[in-house]
Parts: C-alpha cells; structure tokens; sequence
C-alpha cells in the first residue's frame, strides 16, 4: 500500500521538473558564442539575430587580460602649443577695465591717487564703446589694443603738445573679461582674464580645486558655442599636458558630479548594490570587495562575469568577461581589468543552488498531493 502512494508521485515528478521554471536569474557561458582576445564575432544583421547570438564571451586568463585591459588612453604628454600661446600672451583692454596713466615729470596730466584713492578709483574707466577720455588728446579709442598699443598712441598724440612725452600705461582693474567655472568645484562663479594667462588648471584651481563627487574625467570647456570633453584625471594625473587649455573671455567650465559613473554587481554576492567609480577608478576585484565578495554558500566561483554594452552594435550588442575565481589567487586578474561606467558585475549561481531553489518551489505541491493522496486512501479503507 505504502509503494502504491508513492507511485503517482514519482511518475508526476518529471512532469513537475518539465514544466517548472527555475527560480531567479542565471548566466551560462556554454550558452554564448567564444570570442578571441580583441576582436569580434562577425554579425551579418544583429538586430535580427537573438540576444544570445549578439553577445560575445571573452574568459579572464594571464594571457589575454593585458589585452582586455582597457587601453591607457593618457601618458605624460607635453603642450608645445600651450607653451606657445603662453609666451605670446597679451591682455586686450575691453569695456569696463580701468586704465592708469602716468605721464613722467607732468604731474597735471596724472590724477594723484591720494592716501584714500586706490588706483582703480584714480584710473580711466573705459566706456562702453570702447573709449577713455586724456586731457590734451581727448578721445582715445582703446578697445582690443594691448597697453603697448595704447602707449604708443597715446605718446604720439601728446608729442604735439609735450616735447617727447614718456608716459605709462597698464591696467589697474581688470573687468572686461572674465571666464566661468561651475559645477563641482569649491568655489564656482566668475573669474577675471587679466594680464597674466588664466589656463583651465589655473581655474579650476583658483575655485578652490574639485568637490568630494566630482567627475574629473568628463570636464567640458564651452567655447562659443562648442563643447570640448577634457579629463582632469589625465591632466592632474597621468600628466597630459595636452589636456591643458588657455582660456578665452566667456569661456565655461563645468565639472558635472560622478553620477554617470556607476557600476552594477548583482547575482550571488553578500550585498549586490550599485557602486560609484572613484577618481582612480575601479578594478573587479575592487568591486567585489566592496560588495563583501562572492556568498561562498550560493555562487558558482567559474562564472564571474562582467557584462559591458559593446560601442559598435552593429557587431555585437554586448561583451561579457568571464572570470574564474575558484581559486582565489585569480583575483590578481580581476586586480588587472579596470570597469567602465554602467558595467554590470554579475556572479552567477551554482547548479546545486538553482536545484534546491526547484525543490523549495516543488515542496508543498508535494506535501500538498500527499495529504490529498493520504485524505483518499482513508475514505476508501474506511469500514
């Protein structure tokens, strides 16, 4: 009788595993197609293709993981071009500076400062058009000259009045111009262009150097209208001086906050959350510590994977990177492989796993028929 119980079930256990989905996510490498180090399975048309066939598997291995290392895209690099503009820098006096004239043994052409008079208030404001006003020569048009133009013009206007005039003239308020920095710096707001060349480091300096969240990758200097991307990591970092600019008037600067730089681990891990990228960035071994590591009860240690949105998806949708850590000293690998923003870290599940996850789900289907099986054969033996 107690064999004759047991036989429904057992013929209803393969129906049962047939027809049951297996609980929670799972990636199995067999599934996708092997791709060599470096290159791409060649797709005639991914969007007709399946997920799976739009994917590209790469395993971790001493072999190729320096050359699925993301290349260094910066090295010490000089600014010859940079220095060059430096050297030949030159302030041009717009509307709104304050000029200061010295006119040498002719005191009455010289405001005097006073003990209460900065310069800048004794100074010739310059007008909105352009122009200062000088005893003797009247108009001076000083828009966009240096202060050696103006020395020079100036001089020969007065040389009809003053027997060879020697006169100085610079620059006591710098108010014209001025350049931008905002976003995720110190102190943002404006700062002035003056004689002395302002270059983005020299700002991004002078507004007290970058907050805690900045993105010193991804810094954009707005140019007339233009958009040039310009890292701070490799400039500050790595020492790429080409990453250096000379600014001009109405430039901006802004450093956006590392929202963007964001990693994902999932799967079998203590803790799966979402991580952001520091400002030297992020290996795989990082991120799996950060999570607690890999849950020693659950995960498969063979299926570490990294899943990165492939740049030409006209080739693949996606590559995955497979790492190996059963034993342990393979995380030296993960050491070696740097994550990209939006990478996806997931650790996948040991077959036993997904097994006892099936049979939690199976359980009280089947105590559930036992208890009708067992409900029957009391009615039917009862006298």
């Amino acid at each position: 009788m107690e064999l004759n119980k047991k036989l429904p079930l057992i013929a209803l256990m393969p129906l049962l595993l047939v027809g049951c989905a297996v609980p929670g996510s799972n990636l199995n490498p067999s599934d996708l197609p092997l791709a060599t180090s470096g290159e791409l399975s060649n797709k005639s048309n991914v969007n007709d293709a399946s997920l799976t066939d739009a994917i590209n598997l790469y395993p971790l291995s001493p072999s190729n993981v320096a050359i699925l290392k993301v290349a260094e895209r910066f090295n010490p690099t000089p600014n010859p071009q940079l220095d060059a503009l430096v050297a030949a820098y030159e302030y041009r006096v717009g509307p709104g500076d304050i000029l200061n004239v010295t006119v040498f043994d002719h005191p009455e052409l010289t405001i005097p400062a006073g003990s209460y008079r900065s310069a800048s208030e004794a100074g010739n404001w310059v007008h909105a058009d352009g122009t200062i006003f000088y005893p003797y020569i009247g108009t001076v048009v000083v828009q966009g000259k240096t202060v050696r133009e103006i020395r020079a013009e100036m001089a020969q206007r007065l040389s009809k009045y003053i027997e060879s005039p020697q006169l100085d003239v610079n620059v006591a308020a710098f108010r014209a111009k001025k350049a931008y920095v905002t976003g995720e710096v110190s102190r943002p707001g404006q700062q002035p262009i003056t004689n002395i060349p302002l270059t983005l480091l020299d700002a991004i300096n002078n507004a007290g150097g970058l907050a805690s969240d900045a993105d010193w990758r991804n810094v954009v200097l707005a140019r007339n209208g233009v958009e040039t991307n310009v890292s701070l990591y490799g400039l500050m970092q790595r020492g790429d001086l080409t990453q250096n600019h000379l600014l001009h008037p109405g430039d901006i600067i802004h450093v956006p906050r590392n929202d963007s730089q964001k990693v994902f681990v999932l799967g079998e891990v203590d803790e799966p959350q979402l991580l952001t990228i520091d400002r030297v960035g992020m290996s795989l071994t990082e991120a799996l510590s950060s999570v607690g590591g890999i849950n020693e009860l659950s995960a498969d240690a063979t299926g570490v994977f990294v899943i990165r949105s492939s740049d030409d998806k006209s080739q693949s949708m996606a590559n995955i990177y497979q790492l190996n850590i059963q034993e342990a000293s393979a995380l030296v690998l993960g050491t070696e492989f740097d994550l990209q923003p939006y990478d996806v870290v997931y650790v996948t599940t040991a077959p036993i796993t997904r097994w006892n996850r099936v049979i939690s789900q199976l359980l009280p289907t089947i105590t559930g028929f036992n208890e009708i099986t067992e409900g029957v054969l009391r009615v039917r033996n009862w006298p």
